[in-house]
């Protein structure tokens, strides 16, 4: 008998394509578009007394395509409209640096998971593509894959069993909350 994980206690999100329309190395805080739901899913996991964090590549600083203020700003204007997340974490370096921290290696799940005091078998890593899980598997962490547009269909059958349709759906299934309109432990429909 497998013994169950043990409760989340924290959600790292994900930027570009989970919480927020993905705009290319965006520097420009105007662009800054929540993804539907995603607020809410911010908000639910506080209600809850989740910790949150976001965890992001942004290699358009080490390509020189933006600078870490710019990012900053961009991160700012998006707590402000996500209603605030705990713990912002990016990785600045190109794909090609080698570095620790890129997704799909663990350092920005490990350093957000301490920045926020949970141990990382407790976080929960909600993305939109492969490396996003494969962090949070090298982290030690779960991980959720919702899919979109970018998301490449190989990836979305990889991580099949993984899979939400939305980021608020993530989050109440791993609050252990019954979809919106499918039935519930008692087997009473959510509005």
């Amino acid at each position: 008998m497998s013994k169950a994980p043990p409760p989340v206690r924290a959600v790292l999100f994900d930027r570009d394509g989970t919480l927020l329309a993905d705009v290319p190395y965006n520097g420009d805080p105007d662009r800054v578009r929540p993804l539907p739901g995603a607020a809410e899913a911010v908000a639910l996991a506080r209600r809850a007394g989740l910790a949150t964090a976001v965890v992001s590549n942004q290699s358009g600083i080490g390509r020189g395509l933006l600078t870490a203020g710019q990012v900053h700003a961009v991160n700012e204007r998006a707590d402000e409209l996500l209603g605030g997340i705990g713990v912002w974490v990016f990785c600045p370096h190109a794909p090609d640096a080698g570095c620790g921290c890129r997704k799909p290696r663990p350092g920005l799940v490990l350093t957000a998971a301490a920045r926020l005091g949970v141990r990382p078998d407790r976080c929960l890593v909600i993305g939109d593509i492969a490396a996003d899980l494969l962090a949070a598997r090298a982290a030690g962490a779960r991980g959720v894959l919702v899919p979109n547009a970018a998301t490449a269909p190989a990836e979305v059958r990889r991580f099949a069993a993984q899979c939400a349709p939305d980021v608020l759906t993530a989050v109440r299934t791993a609050l252990g909350a019954p979809e919106r309109g499918h039935p519930g432990r008692d087997g009473r429909r959510s509005p």
